[in-house]
């Protein structure tokens, strides 16, 4: 007869079952989690409860169990949904079918998206599908029961009420498909090394009960301010992209600048470069065949000048290269002013009342819309530039030369 080791004893079924019943339920990231100390099988995140009835006695805490316990109990609460069939949109035809799940329950881990496909739970026009496989407009599909995140309570949910009211401020025009935000200076458009806040983070609030959430169709630096344009459904972002790449879209920018250009008005053909730095990288004027190097063409005129000292110069760049019109400016002596990256005058000093802040800024866009009709938003000066505007006696509401420009 074999004897147990003294201090070991086995639990009974009854003890086993009371603790699993007081195990955390686990959050997104863990829609299901196997007990590999017991060999147990892993439960479908969308099973029947099981367990006692009856809350059971809390679970002794343990310097390894409590922190896992702690994260999960913070986890945003689960609820599941029942089969569900629905119907392929336009917006929606062309997408994968996991982008497609994805979008539609966005509190969704990516793995169970993946292990619902593979398993032949989803089907479209009742038929197993791939992950990769692409969808049609019109087509049904078939989802099965899947635990998405509860909806928040209004106190979880107020930091997303104060993103939804700041974009409601700088929104300054919107419709169903697209919107165009004024960008304050000093908020990145997205994230990067360090960067927490930026407006394509912040786009998450405006996410549509289809799971849509509008995207960005063109970038503005960090201190850039003015016009920045946002699709709001997939068929808009499409739409915007060809108009871009076709370089139909109208973009007007308004810089200050040391001296006045000669002539007034010019073209500006340059090839840029990026070139890495211990701290930070920048663009450069580049050969042409240069490696890494891509054309860049701006047009330029002045549109009023403070004692030949600072110029107002209207901009329209044909391309859209990376920092272009702050390198291109430099690159003809004329640095726009406040630019931490490219101002290089030696010993040039700020007028007095003048901030040392990068006074660039995406005044206008006008772009067809992706529907019909035209889009043409113009964005009123960043506090700091409005000030320089008035110290020098520039008149916003002046005709910009600009217009007469080339498309191309």
């Amino acid at each position: 007869m074999k004897t147990r080791p003294q201090g070991k004893s086995r639990r009974s079924r009854h003890a086993r079952s009371g603790q699993r019943g007081e195990r955390p339920q686990p959050g997104p990231k863990f829609p299901h989690r196997k007990d590999e100390r017991r060999g147990g099988k892993a439960k479908p995140p969308h099973g029947p409860a099981t367990g006692p009835a009856s809350k059971p006695a809390a679970r002794p805490a343990s310097p390894a169990f409590g922190p896992v316990a702690e994260r999960l109990r913070e986890s945003p609460p689960l609820v599941a949904s029942g089969v569900q069939t629905v119907a392929v949109t336009p917006d929606e035809s062309g997408m994968r079918v996991d982008r497609f799940l994805e979008a539609r329950f966005p509190g969704l881990s990516f793995s169970h998206i993946q292990r619902v496909i593979r398993k032949g739970e989803l089907r479209v026009n009742g038929r197993r599908v791939e992950p990769k496989d692409r969808l049609e407009a019109g087509q049904t599909v078939r989802i099965p029961p899947v635990r998405v995140e509860a909806p928040r309570t209004r106190e979880e949910g107020s930091e997303a009420d104060r993103t939804r009211a700041f974009l409601k401020s700088i929104t300054l025009y919107e419709d169903d498909d697209v919107m165009v935000l004024n960008k304050p200076m000093g908020l990145a458009v997205q994230g990067g090394s360090g960067t927490t806040r930026h407006i394509d983070g912040m786009l998450d609030v405006l996410r549509a009960r289809d799971g849509q959430r509008p995207r960005l169709v063109h970038r503005l630096d960090k201190d850039t301010s003015g016009c920045l344009l946002v699709a709001k459904t997939r068929f808009a972002a499409a739409a915007l992209a060809r108009t871009f790449r076709s370089r139909s879209a109208r973009k007007i920018y308004w810089a200050l600048v040391p001296g006045v250009p000669k002539p007034k008005q010019g073209r500006i053909s340059t090839y840029l470069a990026k070139e890495e730095r211990e701290e930070d990288s920048i663009m450069r004027v580049a050969r042409h065949g240069e490696e890494g190097a891509s054309h860049a063409i701006t047009y330029y005129a002045v549109v009023e000048a403070a004692a030949n000292k600072l110029a107002w110069l209207s901009l329209k760049p044909v391309t859209g290269r990376t920092h272009q019109l702050r390198v291109q400016m430099a690159h003809i002596g004329h640095p726009i002013v406040g630019d931490p990256k490219y101002f290089a005058i030696e010993n040039w000093e700020f007028p007095g009342g003048l901030q040392n802040k990068l006074h660039l800024h995406a005044r206008r866009i006008a772009v067809p819309h992706p529907r019909e009709g035209r889009i043409d938003v113009s964005a009123p000066l960043p506090p700091h530039m409005q000030q320089s505007w008035n110290l020098l006696g520039f008149d916003a509401s002046r005709y910009d030369p600009i217009e007469e420009a080339p498309e191309e």
